[in-house]
């Protein structure tokens, strides 16, 4: 049973500071490269400006007044199509094993859907085997190699799902 003191909802202005700690942290916590990441994108440290757009969202997970996690969705970047990216989904360890995974997942697909996407690709890396399992749990399968272009070269494992 998810928590109840856990809340999801639409990112503000004032969370952009947190939410990129959130994950530049958890990326530190599993070794990621920096560089070829979203350790380096700039929309890390502008995460509800990035996401002020059609057919995009992002959102947070707080806990007691504090973000400790997020994901979202936005158009596939140079691709031709109706699917959408799942994007920069962290959580801190605190937000970990409570089902909240699955929550935001099927809550960002369910809003993507709303906004006419078909498919919703997303790209990982192969150490992340708790994320890997999370998204396969969820209906993701893996792909051979990549769709679009998102600039995250270091992140080898692409999976995609039907909406």
């Amino acid at each position: 049973m998810i928590p109840t003191d856990f809340i999801i909802r639409e990112i503000q202005p004032q969370d952009n500071a947190e939410i990129a700690k959130v994950i530049r942290n958890v990326l530190i916590e599993f070794g990621v490269p920096k560089v070829g990441t979203a350790y380096e994108d700039k929309a890390t440290d502008e995460m509800y400006e990035t996401y002020q757009k059609e057919k995009a969202g992002y959102f947070v997970v707080e806990h007691k007044g504090t973000i400790v996690g997020g994901a979202g969705f936005s158009a596939l970047d140079n691709f031709e199509g109706n699917v959408c990216e799942l994007q920069k989904m962290y959580f801190l360890p605190i937000a970990r094993g409570k089902g909240l995974g699955g929550k935001l997942i099927n809550f960002c697909l369910t809003k993507a859907k709303e906004q006419g996407f078909e498919q919703c690709y997303l790209e990982t890396m192969p150490y992340m085997e708790a994320a890997r399992a999370l998204y396969k749990k969820n209906g993701f399968v893996n792909l051979d190699k990549p769709i679009g272009n998102t600039g995250h070269y270091s992140c080898n494992v692409w999976m995609i799902k039907d909406l």
